[in-house]
């Protein structure tokens, strides 16, 4: 995981319908970029819900919200269309972002080692700066979590 206060790495990302999306695109706002293991499984279609269901409240913040996994955009599109998810998801298959941002790792499943993305979520500021980091988050609370921490922290 990245550090709180060091500069987000920079990404250009395909979005579900083949658009590139950059970190650059949000440049002088917040955004919540978070990474997850895989679509239409149970812990991610929770936490992608979860900010599905609390998305007014982003963008009353004015924050957007970004997913990033290895799925494929034909992958997203269906998993946004089944679930109605409002906000941006982002294809990295060769894991770019997902490893510039340290959140791919070895894991431990039912004694099984293997290597996968971390579940983790980040605030990056309006300069580009980690200003939020939590790994490990819970799918089920975490896009309460970092709304709490960005009405608590609101500019």
């Amino acid at each position: 995981m990245l550090m709180e206060g060091t500069k987000a790495p920079a990404f250009s990302l395909p979005d579900k319908d083949g658009k590139t999306v950059s970190l650059s695109d949000f440049a002088g706002k917040r955004v919540v970029v978070y990474f997850y293991p895989k679509d239409n499984t149970p812990g991610c279609t929770r936490q992608a819900c979860g900010f599905a269901a609390a998305y007014h409240r982003f963008e009353e913040l004015g924050v957007p919200v970004i997913g990033i996994s290895r799925d494929s955009m034909k992958s997203h599109q269906n998993f946004a269309a089944k679930h109605e998810l409002p906000f941006l998801l982002l294809s990295d298959p060769e894991r770019t972002a997902i490893e510039a941002y340290d959140v791919w790792k070895e894991k431990k499943l039912y004694g099984k080692v293997s290597m996968g993305i971390v579940r983790t979520t980040y605030v990056i500021d309006e300069n580009g700066i980690i200003e939020k980091a939590m790994e490990k988050v819970k799918p089920d609370t975490n896009a309460a979590e970092i709304l709490e921490y960005l009405e608590k922290e609101r500019v």
